[in-house]
C-alpha cells in the first residue's frame, strides 16, 4: 500500500510539472513567474535554510530550466530550410542542452551530498602491511626526497611501512638509449636515487622498459611487493603524519572496499590564481571537485581513484589485473574497472597529502589536456552508461565526469555565436528582445542561483566560465584529436616545480589576443548597428550583451596568460613552533613562523647579533613530531630584519646530507590540521552580485594588465631586433 501510494504521489507530481513545464503563458507572465522564482530562491538562500528546503529551492530552479527548455525546443529554432540559419542554430541549440543535461546530472550528484566522514585517527588493532608507491619520472631528487621522508614519518609501525620510489626515468630501456647523453642522464639518475632511498630507508624499483606509462610503473610496483593495501602518492605529493591512520582503517569494516580516496590539496597556485593574484582569498578550482563533487559520488559508491592520495587493497586490483593502462588517466579507469566488478569506494573529505601544481600556463593546458583526453578514451573505449556491472546511479556519476569534458565545444560556440548576428547577420535563435528577456534572463539567473547554492562557498561567481575559457582554446584541438584517434594521446608527465624569474607573456598566448580583437571589433560593430538599424535594436542589445560578457572573460583571460614573475614554487604556509638557532656556536631561542618547501621565517629573541650576515651558516634545533628528542637542520641566512626586541631571519634549507630532508619534511607537510585551517580560511560566499561586481573589477584590471605586457614584449622584441641589426 505505502509503495503503491508513492507511485500515485510521484505520478501526480511529474504530471503536474509536465503542466507547469508545457503551460502556454504570455512573456509578461513568464517573467512575474520567473522573478517570483528567483525571488523565493533569494528567501530560502537568504535564511540558509537545509534539508528539503534545499530540494525545494533546486526544484523551483529546475522548473525555470525546463520551461527555458520547452520554449528554447518549440519556438526558437530556425527553419531547416535556412541552412545557413539552421546549421548554426542548432550547434547553438545542442550547446545549451549539453549545459541542462549536465546540470541535471550535477544536480543528481550534489543535491544532497555526504556530509564529511568524522576523523578514524584513534588507535586500531587493525594494522595490515602497507605498501607506499611513488611513481616518479623526471622530478628532480631534492623534491623527491621531501616526499620519500614524509612517507617515511608517517605515523604507522615501521615494521609494515614499506615505501617504495618507482623510478620510470632510469629504466634499463633509458640506460641502453642510443642518445648517449639520454643514457647517461638516465645512469646519474638511477644512481642517485639508489643512493638517496638508502639514506631514507626506502625500496628503489625500476623496471627493463617504460610501458604504459604510470599504469605500468605501478603494476611493476604490484609485482614486486606484497602489501595488503597499496598507498599511492605523486612524486610531488608529499602525505602528513595521520595519513594512514585517518584511512586504513575504513578497510577493516567493508572486506569489498577497494578504495579510500583522500583530496588533492596544493601549496602553491596554479597559474590563474597567481596571475590574478586570488591564490590567499578564494578557493582553488579544485576544491569544487574535492569539496563537494566526490562527496556527492560517494554517496552513490562512485567516488573514484585520482592517482594519488589514496589507499587501494591489493586483492581488489589483483581480481582486475592490476591498474587499468588503456587510457592515459588510469586512475579512472581503474576505479570504474573495479566498481563495474562489485567493490566499493569510501571518499575521506579531508586534506592529508601537500602538493605541487604546475607554475606556468602552458603546463597547467598540458595537464588538462591529458585529463581531457584521457576521459575521452573511457568514454570511448569503456562508455559507462552501459558498463556491465554498475549501478544505474554509477552509471550517471560516471557520465557525468567523462562528459564533462566536452566543454570545450559548448564554450566555443557560446564564445562565437553571438558574431554570426552581429557580423552575418544570421538568424540563428528566433525570439524577440521581450521573449529573451522573459525567458532567456530568468533563466540564467536562475542558473547561476543553483550554482551559487551547489557550490557557493567552493566556487565563486564567474570563475568556472573563465576556467574554461582558458582551457577550451587550446582543449578543442587535443579533444577533438582524441576523437578522432582515440588511441594517439601519450602520457606526459606535468612538470611541477617550475619557477618563473621574468614576468613575460606564456608562449601559447597568442589566440587569447587575437580572440580579444575579434570580440572587441565586435562589440564596436554592435554599436554602429544599434545606431544604422533601430528597428532591430531590441535584438541587437541583447546579442551585442551577450558578446560584451564575453570580451570581459577574454579580457580577464589575457591576464591569466600574463606571467607574474615568482622565484618561489611554493606559497610560505604559516606555522608556531617553538626552536633555537645556532649562529657561530651560540644558540638562542627562537620560534619558527612560516615555512616553504626552501626555507623558513624565524623570530629570534634577541636584538643584537653580532655574527649575523646574510649568507652566514646556521643551525635550526626543533623537536619534530612524534619524537621526544630534538633534531637539527643545516640552514643559511638569507634575510634579517630587527623588528622591536626581537630579530626575524630568513633561512634556506642547507641538508648536508639526504636524511636532513627527514627534518625538511617534518616542518612542511607532518601537520594535516593546517591545510584545513587554510582551506577553511578561504571559503566564503561573496554571493552572486558581490561576486559579479568583484569578478568585473578584476577583469578590467586583468585584461589592462595582459595589455600592458603585449606592448611591453613588443618594445623589448623590438630593442631586441634593433640590437642584431648591423
Amino acid at each position: 500500500m505505502h509503495k503503491a501510494r508513492s507511485v500515485f504521489l510521484w505520478a501526480m507530481g511529474a504530471i503536474c510539472g509536465i503542466v507547469l513545464i508545457t503551460l502556454p503563458v504570455s512573456p509578461q507572465a513568464q517573467m512575474i513567474a520567473g522573478l517570483g522564482v528567483v525571488a523565493l530562491m533569494g528567501i530560502i538562500k537568504l535564511l540558509n535554510a537545509h534539508g528539503v528546503w534545499r530540494l525545494i529551492s533546486l526544484a523551483l530552479g529546475t522548473t525555470i530550466v525546463l520551461r527555458y527548455v520547452y520554449w528554447r525546443t518549440t519556438e526558437t529554432l530556425p527553419p531547416i530550410e535556412q541552412i545557413e540559419d539552421f546549421v548554426p542554430g542548432i550547434l547553438l541549440y545542442l550547446a545549451e542542452m549539453y549545459n541542462v543535461l549536465m546540470l541535471g546530472l550535477s544536480l543528481f550528484i550534489v543535491a544532497m551530498p555526504l556530509p564529511p566522514r568524522p576523523s578514524r585517527a584513534d588507535p586500531s588493532d587493525y594494522l595490515p602491511d602497507v605498501d607506499v608507491f611513488i611513481p616518479t619520472y623526471n622530478e628532480d631528487a631534492r623534491l623527491l626526497a621531501n616526499t620519500l621522508a614524509a612517507a617515511k614519518a608517517m605515523d604507522y609501525p615501521p615494521e609494515r611501512l614499506h615505501v617504495w620510489l618507482l623510478d620510470d626515468g632510469g629504466t634499463l630501456q633509458k640506460r641502453k638509449s642510443a642518445d648517449v647523453a639520454a643514457a647517461e642522464a638516465a645512469i646519474a639518475r638511477h644512481q642517485e636515487l639508489q643512493e638517496l632511498c638508502a639514506a631514507l630507508g626506502a625500496n628503489y624499483l625500476t623496471r627493463e622498459r617504460n610501458e604504459h606509462a604510470k599504469a605500468g610503473n605501478l603494476n611493476n610496483g604490484l609485482s614486486h611487493s606484497s602489501g595488503e593495501l597499496v598507498a599511492v602518492f605523486d612524486a610531488d605529493h608529499a602525505p602528513a603524519r595521520d595519513f594512514l591512520r585517518e584511512t586504513v582503517g575504513y578497510f577493516q569494516k567493508d572486506p569489498k572496499l577497494f578504495l579510500v580516496q583522500t583530496p588533492h590539496f596544493f601549496i602553491n597556485p596554479d597559474p590563474v590564481e597567481r596571475n590574478l593574484k586570488t591564490f590567499d582569498v578564494m578557493p582553488s578550482e579544485n576544491e569544487m571537485f574535492y569539496g563537494i563533487i566526490q562527496r556527492g559520488l560517494d554517496k552513490w559508491n562512485a567516488a573514484f581513484f585520482c592517482g594519488s592520495a589514496a589507499v587501494l587493497s591489493r586483492e581488489a586490483l589483483e581480481k582486475t589485473n592490476g591498474f587499468s593502462g588503456l587510457s592515459i588517466t588510469e586512475d579512472c579507469e581503474t576505479a570504474l574497472a573495479l566498481h563495474s566488478a562489485g567493490w566499493n569506494s569510501v571518499y575521506v573529505d579531508k586534506p592529508l597529502i601537500a602538493g605541487l601544481q604546475p607554475a606556468t600556463f602552458a603546463s597547467f593546458i598540458g595537464q588538462r589536456s591529458r585529463w581531457a583526453q584521457g576521459m575521452m578514451q573511457i568514454l570511448r573505449f569503456r562508455f559507462p552508461l552501459f558498463k556491465r556491472g554498475l549501478t544505474l546511479p554509477q552509471r550517471l556519476c560516471y557520465m557525468s565526469s567523462t562528459l564533462f569534458w566536452l566543454f570545450p565545444f559548448t564554450r566555443a560556440t557560446f564564445l562565437f555565436a553571438p558574431l554570426f548576428y552581429l557580423f552575418f547577420d544570421l538568424q540563428i535563435f528566433i525570439a524577440s528582445g521581450g521573449d529573451f528577456l522573459a525567458y532567456t534572463l530568468s533563466y540564467l539567473i536562475v542558473n547561476l542561483m543553483m550554482q551559487n547554492y551547489l557550490y557557493g562557498y567552493f566556487r565563486w561567481p564567474w570563475i568556472s566560465e573563465l576556467y574554461e575559457y582558458v582551457q577550451t582554446v587550446h582543449l578543442l584541438p587535443a579533444v577533438v584529436s582524441v576523437m578522432l584517434n582515440p588511441r594517439k594521446p601519450t602520457f606526459k608527465v606535468t612538470a611541477k616545480d617550475e619557477s618563473i624569474t621574468v614576468a613575460r607573456l606564456s608562449e601559447i598566448s597568442s589566440p587569447f589576443f587575437v580572440i580579444f580583437t575579434v570580440l572587441l571589433i565586435a562589440t564596436v560593430f554592435a554599436a554602429y548597428r544599434i545606431y544604422t538599424e533601430p528597428y532591430k535594436a531590441d535584438i541587437t542589445l541583447v546579442v551585442a550583451g551577450w558578446n560584451v560578457l564575453n570580451l570581459v572573460l577574454a579580457g580577464c583571460a589575457l591576464g591569466v596568460v600574463s606571467e607574474r614573475s615568482e622565484r618561489a614554487s611554493s606559497r610560505r604556509v604559516k606555522v608556531q613552533r617553538r626552536c633555537e638557532v645556532n649562529i657561530e656556536d651560540q644558540w638562542y631561542t627562537a620560534s619558527i613562523e612560516d615555512v616553504s618547501v626552501g626555507g623558513a621565517r624565524v623570530h629570534v629573541l634577541a636584538k643584537h647579533i653580532r655574527a649575523l650576515t646574510k649568507g652566514r651558516k646556521a643551525l635550526l634545533r626543533f623537536q619534530p613530531h612524534g619524537k621526544t628528542n630534538l633534531e637539527t637542520l643545516p640552514v643559511i641566512i638569507r634575510g634579517i630584519d630587527p623588528v622591536g626586541d626581537m630579530t626575524v631571519i630568513g633561512c634556506e634549507y642547507d641538508p648536508a646530507d639526504a636524511s636532513d630532508h627527514r627534518w625538511i619534511a617534518d616542518l612542511i607537510f607532518a601537520n594535516s590540521q593546517q591545510w584545513s585551517q587554510f582551506q577553511q580560511s578561504r571559503r566564503t560566499n561573496p554571493g552572486i552580485i558581490k561576486g559579479t561586481v568583484l569578478f568585473l573589477s578584476v577583469a578590467l584590471y586583468q585584461t589592462s594588465r595582459g595589455l600592458l605586457y603585449l606592448l611591453r614584449g613588443r618594445r623589448t622584441g623590438a630593442a631586441a631586433d634593433m640590437g642584431r641589426s648591423p
